[in-house]
């Protein structure tokens, strides 16, 4: 018997496939690599003239599906709102929609939240979390002034700035990669990139890392692995240390990649005028001159306990620690200043230790004087933004491979020249490595780019992408439910120059996006039984609102929502601000309406020593923005629950809502009802309901905060339904 057939025998009776020790196939293109061919809408799928409802419909008829009905006017004015804005439509902006009876009133409101200045808002905080934005890291360099980033992305979306030069301009600061122009004489030089497009370069310099004081040089591995998911929808990350074990990505690839971004340092600029320095510099002389005056007369006074106190602590040091504290700073060595510095917050001389060695009336004396130095405060800093730049001499400077991705152990025979994955051939740099990667990102010819966008357009209105995996279009992130949609809405988006605004009006216009999220049991049953994931859109999902939108909707009730677009971002509570020692609390020196700003401002992040994510921001499932976050979990937890019931934002939230009632209703208990309902879940309470609510109030107008609170805790007031 001839050997191979031996071997497929014994391979048999193990239950081993013979394929296994054959030879690979030949390396056929990944379909993400293929390019976007539009494909033909299905004929006759459906009346809708939407052409994404062909191709659901044409789904649905291939697996014997039946979609829900629409949905009724009142549930999709809240669903639309809710998406397009983050902000539940009021009594009156209801009352106009349902009264209005025109083939085009649906699409008129539409177009108006696509204009209104929250959309920026809402769809912001969107691309944001892909991008991994946050307020407080004590790693990034770009902290001082991050949140201009964050506003340029709200103005990008509210302004329709098209899709490639949103992603250009944060790449390379240039929005229309008119990199360089040529004078009359004939002279190039580098263009002026628009004054704003500035901010936009905090996508990069976020990822600038600094530990004691040095930067690690983690900038361009942050930026290959938040460009390469988030633009790309490919795990390039995966080839840090070895090649990608299932998709087309070398080991070199991720280096090549890594040598665009090598070159980069963050800068900071100044944004205050000349004026503002100068009166600035002025106050902050006053403010010196005050502190030091109210600091000598301190230090006359505890001077001689203080020295008692440093006495006292040295006893607790080693002699040689000791040697290092008692020599003045100037002359210490290297290796003595870390010492110093290692002991430093352990060993400081602290002022509250002075207490034991000081008597009772030098202490009231003492007292008095501190409060008067910490009342002395320096004036508010000028604005200032941390962008990036390329360094000349880093440019000069080869790149290479890392053993293990350490950035200190540059492996020196395998030096890489700047690419990046699946580059074509013939590739010149010679507008710069990032405006030459940048170009044929965005160009509409690549692949991957307008796939991975309008997949994520789709994720944020039906809770889940054509693509499951939105930063993942490789081999383990799975196929798309409906490839040839994908393709047309790819195509569709370069061909209407690349607006988002265009693809989400279309997406929200389409009847598989206006269907019911209940309906008939009996079809509900079978349509669950033959696709319980709803992949093929038989219904509307049901989808638990984000942290943002449900802190919206609550302060939107209480009408104390601040609509206000931009700025520094705020702390929800002083419970939830982070303690930083030898400084106030921060969330006591916010103004008192701060706290009522829109979600997207309420300040988020990571610090290794102290808790900086507010705890309904942790309950709601936020990241706090140290890696990207291509898709929030909705998970449904007790602390979700405690919050909504127990927090005092909620409950005095609770209590406007009730003044709220009781004024617009005229004391009209009945009226009240009605208007909760419609406030807080934008529909009319049933009989049933109504009937619970005339119960509960039992005619005592001082029930309705609690009515009002338990529209703040039904399930339909988190949920899009």
């Amino acid at each position: 018997m001839p050997l191979f057939r031996r071997f497929a025998r014994f391979c048999a009776v193990l239950a081993i496939p013979v394929a296994l020790f054959s030879a690979p196939p030949a390396k056929k293109t990944p379909w993400f690599l293929k390019p976007v061919v539009r494909p033909e809408v299905p004929a006759g799928a459906t009346p809708s003239g939407n052409p994404i409802d062909a191709f659901i419909a044409a789904k649905l008829k291939e697996k014997d599906l039946q979609a829900t009905v629409p949905a009724d006017k009142a549930t999709l004015l809240r669903r639309v709102y809710l998406d397009l804005i983050g902000v539940p439509p009021t009594p009156a902006e209801q009352d106009a929609f349902l009264s209005d009876t025109s083939p085009d009133a649906y699409e008129k409101v539409v177009d108006r939240l696509l204009a209104d200045q929250q959309h920026g808002v809402r769809y912001a905080r969107h691309w944001l979390d892909v991008l991994r934005y946050t307020d407080v890291d004590d790693t990034m360099a770009a902290a001082s002034g991050i949140h201009y980033w964050r506003d340029w992305v709200i103005s990008a979306v509210n302004d329709d700035l098209p899709y490639d030069k949103f992603v250009r301009a944060q790449l390379t600061g240039y929005r229309d990669g008119e990199y360089t122009t040529i004078n009359e004489n004939g002279n190039r030089r580098r263009a002026q990139p628009r004054p704003y497009d500035l901010f936009a370069l905090g996508f990069l310099a976020r990822g600038q890392v600094t530990r004691d004081g040095k930067d690690t040089l983690e900038l361009p591995t942050s930026a290959v692995e938040t460009v390469s998911t988030a633009f790309m929808g490919v795990t390039v990350g995966c080839a840090k240390c070895h090649d990608h074990k299932f998709d087309p990505i070398s080991h070199n690839d991720y280096y090549a990649m890594k040598a665009l971004f090598d070159p980069l340092v963050v800068k900071r600029v100044r944004l205050a005028t000349e004026l503002e320095t100068i009166n600035y510099d002025r106050a902050y002389t006053d403010y010196e001159k005050k502190k030091a005056a109210a600091e000598k007369q301190l230090e006359d006074l505890i001077g001689p306990y203080k020295a008692k106190l440093f006495e006292h602590l040295m006893t607790t040091l080693t002699p040689d620690v000791q040697a290092v504290f008692r020599k003045p700073e100037k002359q210490r060595t290297a290796a003595e200043e870390k010492i110093a510095d290692d002991y430093h917050v352990v060993f400081k001389v602290m002022s509250s230790g002075l207490k034991e060695f000081m008597p009772p009336d030098l202490l009231k004396q003492y007292t008095v004087l501190q409060k008067a130095v910490d009342a002395i405060r320096p004036p508010a800093a000028l604005p200032e933004f941390w962008a990036v730049e390329e360094d000349s001499e880093r440019l000069k400077e080869p790149s290479y491979i890392l053993t293990n991705g350490e950035p200190t152990q540059p492996e020196k025979d395998k030096a890489v020249q700047p690419g990046f994955p699946f580059q074509p051939a013939g590739i010149e740099f010679r507008d710069g490595r990032r405006e030459t990667f940048a170009e044929w990102l965005v160009a509409p010819e690549n692949p991957l780019f307008a796939r991975v966008a309008v997949n994520r357009l789709w994720e944020w209105h039906f809770g889940k992408g054509l693509q499951p995996n939105p930063s993942d279009f490789g081999l383990l992130g799975g196929r798309p439910s409906h490839p040839e949609l994908l393709d047309w809405l790819a195509a569709e988006f370069v061909a209407k120059g690349y607006s988002m605004k265009a693809i989400n009006k279309l997406i929200v216009m389409s009847d598989t996006y206006r269907r019911s999220s209940s309906g008939d049991r009996e079809l509900l049953s079978k349509d669950r039984a033959i696709d319980p994931a709803n992949s093929t859109l038989w219904e509307f999902p049901l989808l638990r609102l984000d942290a943002e939108t449900i802190w919206d909707s609550i302060f939107s009730a209480a009408q104390s929502l601040d609509l206000k677009v931009g700025g520094k971002s705020f702390q929800i509570a002083a419970e939830d601000a982070p303690k930083r020692p030898g400084r106030q609390d921060a969330a006591k020196e916010a103004k008192p309406m701060d706290a009522q700003r829109r979600g997207v401002y309420i300040q988020r992040g990571y610090h290794q020593s102290m808790d900086v994510m507010p705890n309904f921001l942790q309950a709601f499932d936020v990241d706090d923005g140290r890696t990207p976050c291509p898709e929030r979990t909705r998970t449904v937890t007790a602390p979700q629950s405690l919050f909504l019931m127990n927090d005092k934002l909620v409950t005095d939230a609770a209590a406007k809502f009730a003044d709220r009632l009781r004024k617009e209703s005229g004391g009209d208990l009945n009226r009240a009802i009605d208007l909760g309902y419609r406030v807080a879940i934008a529909r009319p309470p049933s009989a049933r309901e109504k009937d619970g609510a005339l119960t509960y109030l039992n005619s005592d107008p001082s029930q309705l905060k609690g009515f009002a609170w338990l529209l703040f805790n039904l399930d339909e007031f988190s949920y899009a339904r």
